[in-house]
C-alpha cells in the first residue's frame, strides 16, 4: 500500500513539473529599464589620441573632477511588432556630472580607436573592440549654423519590426522625425553566457555594414528580435549592448511584462518628418569635417543612434 502511495505522489510531482514547463511564460509585451553608460574620460582620451596633431584636448578640459562615466536611465517598450525607446520619465537624468560630461563630449569630435577596451560590464567583465576598426565621430557634434546640439533627453526611437523601418525623433534647432530602414547587422554567436536582469543571455558579436563592432547579450525568453539603439536580428531580446569604440554600453536592470502594445502617442505634432538622406543633405556637412560623404553618413548615423 505504501509503495502505491509513493508511486502516486511521484506521478503527481512529475505531472506538475511537466505542466509548468509546458506553460512557461515567454512574454512578447512589456517594458525594459536600461542603464546607458557613457565612459567620458575614455572618450576624451580617445579623442586626444586620434586628433591630427596627437594633442587634442590638452588643457581644454579639466578631467580631474570629471566622473569616469555618466548613466542615463532609459525605458524600452516592446510588443510583437515594434519597440519604443525613450528617456525613463521616472528617473533623474540631469545631474551636474552628466551635464559636465556631455559638454566635454560635445567638444571631443573624433573619438574611438582600434583595440579600445571598455570596462564596466556586469560581473566585472570587459568588452574589447576588435582590431581593424576605424575611428569615428562621437559625442554631441554640433549641428546647424547656430551651433545647437541634439537634445538626448528628448530623443525618441521607434522601430517597426514588421516593416523594418525606424523613426528617430530628435530636437535640434527644431523637432525632426528622421525615417530610415533598420540597420542590418551581421551576428556571430559565441558560447559565453551572462545573467542580466534575471535572464540567461547569450553573447553574440556583431558588425554593421560599415564595420562598427557591437557586442550583444540576448535572451530567447523574450521572443522579440529587438533591442536598444535600433538593434535587431537575434532570436530574442537584447538585454546587454556594448559599442566598444564609442565607449557606450546599455544594460537592462529590470523587465516588466504587460498586456499593452507599444504606446502610439510618442510623436511630437510639431516635428518635421524627413528621410535620413534628406537630413544628411541638410546637416551632413557639419559632421564631415573634410571626410568623404560616405564617412559623413556613417558618422551621422552612429552619433544620432547610439
Amino acid at each position: 500500500m505504501n509503495k502505491i502511495k509513493i508511486l502516486v505522489l511521484l506521478f503527481l510531482c512529475v505531472s506538475t513539473l511537466s505542466t509548468q514547463a509546458q506553460y512557461s511564460y515567454f512574454g512578447t509585451r512589456g517594458r525594459i529599464y536600461f542603464d546607458k553608460i557613457t565612459y567620458i574620460k575614455a572618450r576624451l582620451k580617445s579623442a586626444a589620441q586620434n586628433s591630427p596633431n596627437g594633442g587634442f584636448g590638452r588643457g581644454m578640459f579639466n578631467t580631474d573632477n570629471m566622473p569616469e562615466s555618466t548613466t542615463q536611465k532609459l525605458l524600452l517598450y516592446f510588443d510583437e511588432n515594434s519597440t519604443l525607446l525613450v528617456t525613463d520619465p521616472s528617473a533623474e537624468n540631469a545631474s551636474e556630472g552628466a551635464r559636465a560630461g556631455n559638454r566635454a563630449i560635445a567638444g571631443a569630435g573624433m573619438v574611438g580607436r582600434r583595440g579600445n577596451t571598455v570596462a564596466g560590464a556586469p560581473r566585472g567583465g570587459t568588452v574589447t573592440a576588435r582590431g581593424g576598426e576605424r575611428a569615428r565621430l562621437q559625442g554631441e557634434t554640433r549641428i546647424g549654423m547656430s551651433g545647437s546640439r541634439p537634445n538626448n533627453a528628448t530623443k525618441v526611437m521607434f522601430q517597426d519590426l514588421k516593416k523594418k523601418t525606424t523613426n528617430l525623433q530628435i530636437e535640434v534647432d527644431e523637432n525632426y522625425i528622421i525615417t530610415d530602414t533598420i540597420n542590418q547587422i551581421t551576428w556571430r554567436f559565441t558560447d559565453e553566457y551572462r545573467n542580466i536582469a534575471g535572464f540567461e543571455c547569450r553573447r553574440a558579436n556583431g558588425a554593421t555594414a560599415d564595420s562598427l563592432y557591437l557586442v550583444a547579450f540576448f535572451t530567447d525568453e523574450i521572443p522579440v528580435s529587438a533591442g536598444p539603439a535600433f538593434t535587431s536580428g537575434l532570436p530574442g531580446m537584447i538585454l546587454g549592448l556594448a559599442i566598444p569604440e564609442m565607449h557606450i554600453q546599455y544594460w537592462a536592470t529590470k523587465v516588466e511584462y504587460t498586456n499593452n502594445t507599444v504606446p502610439a502617442d510618442w510623436k511630437n505634432k510639431k516635428s518635421t518628418t524627413i528621410t535620413f538622406d534628406d537630413f544628411l543633405k541638410s546637416f551632413g556637412r557639419f559632421y564631415q569635417r573634410g571626410r568623404d560623404s560616405n564617412s559623413s553618413k556613417r558618422q551621422v548615423q552612429e552619433q544620432l543612434i547610439y
